[in-house]
């Protein structure tokens, strides 16, 4: 199951009166210092909501109050596991909060305002692109949809390809900086492998929502396992270690239903949280379309996972499909009835989230 594995992480954008975006020199680093205050998603954490506001915390000393998801980015690279990495804006800090920031002193040690060209600059390539896609696009689009920071789905619709800026890192804007970059760094809290080997995985999973033409939601029951048969919309695990989702939701829809079909839009990104030894999991809801009754007629069901499909009206839908299933479903009918260039739905167990972190409601969900 290893390859099913990654990483979380979320970050917090923090926008100024001015249109500039807070960040923050870490003082271990030689050679990346300047990145977005965050950290890596803890077991302890319901949420990555509640990773994003603990973060802050540890990291500037204040509570941060959290707007919409920015972007969810899909980050892969051959020396680590991949990454979901969650932005999320923030309100702007008041001035008491400005006051009452104390950075964490074993590891920042600067704090300073960017605009968006400095940004695209002080940040090291991958996290440039991420932070410059949030910040170049109407928020109205949020959450982005990235892959390796570079925009896919609906987020191409708001963003032109833009020429990649020189990487000055902290050299560029070291007018802007306190002193104190030049000196020796401080060894790390620890080396790169064993903070990596000490992080807590998830797991993701990639689904399609397939409707006829009369509206009804093509459901696929599974087979029974651990005396339980249930129904859910198509498609399954992501192969975290060699696919981004969106060549998940193909796959699973070829092996699945038989089809060669490209997925649509992202409809809901839903953070389900871990029941007894479950791993706590990502659910990326992508828009299947219309179906014909052709295709329909030319279903080929993986047997060996699948014991029946069925065509379900929503309200007939809402019965069959677990409480935390349905209640995704609900809101991925709702997003599909949006204008094509609205973002996904922000789900924790199927309930919306906006605003301030919320406690993710009880219940299972077969993801």
């Amino acid at each position: 199951m290893a390859g099913r594995e990654l990483l979380a992480a979320a970050g917090v954008l923090f926008p100024d009166e001015q249109g500039r975006v807070m960040v923050v020199r870490v003082s271990y680093r030689t050679k990346h210092p300047i990145e977005v205050p965050g950290g890596g998603w803890d077991a302890s954490d319901p949420s990555p909501r509640h990773t994003a506001v603990r973060e802050i915390q540890e990291e500037l000393g204040i509570t941060p109050v959290l707007r919409e998801l920015a972007c969810l980015d899909w980050s892969r690279d051959h020396h680590r596991p991949p990454i979901a990495a969650f932005l999320y804006w923030a309100d702007p800090l008041t001035e008491a909060q400005r006051e009452q920031i104390r950075l964490e002193a074993e590891e920042l040690d600067a704090l300073v305002y960017l605009t968006p060209e400095q940004l695209l600059s002080a940040l090291p390539p991958l996290l440039s692109r991420r932070v410059g896609s949030c910040v170049l696009a109407p928020r109205s689009a949020a959450p982005l949809e990235l892959a390796d920071g570079r925009p896919v789905g609906h987020t191409a619709l708001h963003l032109r390809p833009w020429p990649a800026p020189a990487y000055t890192g902290p050299a560029g804007i070291a007018a802007l900086l306190p002193p104190g970059g030049d000196r020796p760094a401080p060894p790390p809290p620890m080396d790169r492998d064993t903070y990596i080997a000490s992080r807590p995985r998830i797991r993701a999973k990639a689904r399609t929502l397939f409707t006829d033409e009369r509206g009804r939601v093509l459901l696929v029951r599974l087979t029974p396992w651990n005396g339980e048969s249930v129904w859910v919309l198509p498609g399954g695990s992501i192969e975290a270690d060699r696919e981004l989702p969106r060549e998940a939701a193909r796959r699973e829809t070829l092996e699945e239903l038989g089809w060669q079909h490209e997925p649509g839009r992202l409809l809901a990104i839903d953070w389900v949280p871990g029941f007894g030894d479950e791993l706590p999991r990502t659910v990326l809801m992508f828009d299947g379309g219309t179906v014909t009754s052709e295709q329909l007629s030319a279903i080929r069901l993986q047997e060996e996972e699948l014991a029946e499909w069925g065509l379900f009206t929503p309200e007939e839908a809402q019965r069959v499909l677990l409480p935390a299933t349905a209640q995704r479903l609900a809101a991925c009918l709702a997003v599909r009835d949006l204008p094509p260039g609205a973002g996904p739905a922000e789900l924790v167990n199927g309930v919306r989230q906006s605003g301030s972190p919320l406690v993710a409601e009880p219940g299972g969900s077969h993801g």
